[in-house]
């Protein structure tokens, strides 16, 4: 991170803090696969910044309202003090937590604080504004049609990109599966819950003794489904974890089918985003679930 631009961010920093800070030094760390990522320190205290180029700045402010909204639920989430641009770079800046590499991460505690985030409840579902997915964008319009919402705002516009991209036979495919999914989602009304949106193990993590930090939401009012399916994508959670959400939000039946429609749309993203097998993969997916009607 260049002298100025450490200057402007401290300057920012500052501004929100409502002291002087003077920055000394930043220091490149793990961040993800779309930002670069620096803690940055006074000589007393640290923060995590994240970078890009001016574009993402609204990315980051996505990113800033999505934690503001889940520190309101009983997980624990990195507060978010700052964004804005400088030196043509967008940048967040979020409390700097230490983060535990090793045991205890206590799961069944992530578990039952997930389930009762999800029973924070929104009015309708959707969000009061559009974000990101990853580096997609993400539409939130409110609407009171859970079935709507998803094949509306989730599922078509993944596959109008993928058509976009040359995947004509994917996106055909899903075609035909938006127009069953009345058959797969009819009747199925779930509450409005406040959602993490992205909580895959890249996520979430957990601070010295065990308590649980999730990060990175791209947040919304959904079916708390989604959120479930999406920790069993890549790789899933500890046992705990679900046997201790279950114990406070039991799950019926039909979560069996709706939890590959809802990894479906992180699948169709990835291959949106990254190509490769990712294609193949949500290919089959929708065969599956076209078999089950």
């Amino acid at each position: 991170m260049q002298g100025a631009l450490l200057a402007a961010v401290g300057a920012r920093l500052g501004a929100a803090l409502r002291r002087r800070i003077a920055l000394q030094g930043a220091h490149a760390v793990g961040g993800g696969c779309i930002h670069r990522a620096y803690r940055v320190s006074d000589g007393a205290h640290s923060w995590f910044v994240k970078l890009n180029d001016a574009a993402s700045a609204d990315l980051f402010a996505a990113e800033a309202d999505g934690l503001d909204a889940l520190a309101r639920s009983p997980l624990r989430v990195p507060q978010a003090i700052c964004h804005g641009k400088a030196e043509a770079q967008s940048f967040l800046v979020l409390e700097w937590l230490e983060l535990a590499a090793g045991a205890p991460r206590d799961f069944a505690r992530l578990g039952e604080e997930l389930a009762r985030m999800h029973a924070l409840a929104g009015p309708q579902y959707g969000w009061h504004r559009d974000n990101y997915i990853g580096a997609t964008p993400q539409f939130n319009p409110p609407g009171a049609s859970w079935l709507h919402f998803f094949g509306e705002a989730r599922l078509a516009p993944q596959l109008a990109l993928a058509r976009k991209q040359g995947r004509a036979a994917l996106s055909d495919q899903g075609a035909a599966l938006l127009q069953a999914l009345p058959r797969l989602l009819g009747g199925h009304a779930p509450l409005p819950a406040l959602l993490h949106g992205d909580l895959w193990g890249g996520n979430a993590a957990f601070l010295h003794g065990g308590t649980p930090v999730i990060f990175d939401p791209a947040a919304y009012y959904g079916d708390r489904e989604t959120d479930l399916a999406m920790t069993e994508l890549f790789g899933g959670f500890a046992p705990d974890f679900y046997a201790a959400y279950r114990a406070h939000a039991p799950l019926d039946s039909g979560y069996r089918v709706r939890k590959t429609l809802y990894q479906l749309y992180h699948v169709l993203n990835h291959a949106n985003l990254f190509g490769g097998a990712y294609a193949a993969q949500a290919a089959g997916m929708i065969a599956l679930l076209l078999a089950e009607i």
